[in-house]
């Protein structure tokens, strides 16, 4: 004799049952609700989609009431110091007044990701002197201003993993034929901003320079044209800059003698605000925002990324 059907009933049996019944049956039979297959898709593609633009996926409440992110987000705008005279970094251009630069776009990265938008950005002027004061007295959220990464100054502030690498090199008049490698220097005056690294590098390997030390690399521009000055030190990257709004009159050395990490500077102890910030630079690494960021500033002129991205992640 064949037993009854297995599994859910989805209505009443067609006919007589073959064998005989065990009694009355004590209630109507259960229906599954069913949801229209088209409509469980519709719902589906709209959670997913909600993920996809980072709406629906608990990012928005994922930070802690009191951290860094959250007071940024609930303020609406991210507050950056960055540096204001240095082209294809940081630079204030004198007829808009935009800031514009690698450093810039990194900021505006940064902001769309808080807030929603890349405009919910404030750059205040931050010159090298400058950079831990504004930070530890919270002026700025943080500090992206070609930022190279020192023990010294990880006692004062923390710094991100690095998101770019700098060479330092040399600046000179394009018709000095004297002045090819840093062991050149021996004697000549060489200028270079206050509170850099250039200036230790400097003074460790060739004592025997007169440094001119001054508040930015852009003082420098006028003393070195005119001959008042032999050179310029300081990352190879900002002397692109410089270099591309005096083709005719400067030349790069193009004999880099020290690496520079950069890093975006916060608050000392701030670890989860680093730490949130360490993994957007991965992902711009691996996703390629951090690869149209370079070319839309410094590749606009040629250069190519080379040894300058970072393989943290």
């Amino acid at each position: 004799m064949s037993g009854p059907p297995t599994g859910l009933t989805t209505g009443p049996m067609a006919g007589p049952t073959t064998g005989p019944t065990t009694g009355p049956t004590t209630g109507p039979t259960t229906r599954p609700v069913r949801i229209p297959v088209r409509r469980g898709l519709r719902v589906v593609l709209a959670a997913v989609l909600l993920c996809v633009l980072g709406t629906g996926c608990g990012e928005a409440d994922a930070f802690a009431t009191e951290s860094t992110m959250a007071r940024i987000k609930q303020r609406g705008v991210l507050t950056v110091g960055t540096k204001f005279d240095q082209p294809m970094f940081g630079y204030k251009d004198p007829a808009s007044g935009r800031i514009t630069g690698f450093d810039a776009e990194i900021a505006r990265l940064l902001a769309k990701d808080l807030t929603g938008s890349e405009r919910n950005v404030r750059f205040v002027e931050t010159v090298s002197r400058e950079r831990e004061n504004f930070i530890t007295q919270g002026v700025v959220d943080l500090v992206i201003a070609t930022y190279s990464i020192t023990p010294a100054r990880a006692e004062l502030v923390s710094f991100t993993d690095p998101y770019y690498y700098a060479g330092q090199d040399l600046l000179v008049r394009m018709g000095d034929s004297t002045i090819n490698q840093v062991t050149d220097l021996g004697g000549k005056t060489v200028c270079t901003a206050k509170g850099s690294t250039s200036v230790d590098r400097l003074r460790e390997q060739v004592p025997t320079a007169k440094l001119e030390i001054v508040d930015a690399y852009s003082i420098c521009i006028p003393a070195l044209i005119s001959g008042r000055v032999d050179a310029l030190s300081t990352d190879d990257t900002i002397l692109l800059g410089l270099l591309a709004q005096h083709p005719d009159t400067l030349r790069l050395v193009r004999k880099p003698f020290g690496r520079e990490p950069y890093g975006m500077g916060v608050r000392k102890q701030d670890t989860a605000f680093r730490d949130y910030l360490n993994g957007l630079i991965c992902r711009w690494l691996r996703d390629g925002q951090w690869d149209r960021a370079f070319m839309s500033t410094i590749g606009v002129h040629g250069n190519t990324a080379g040894p300058s991205r970072p393989a943290n992640c």
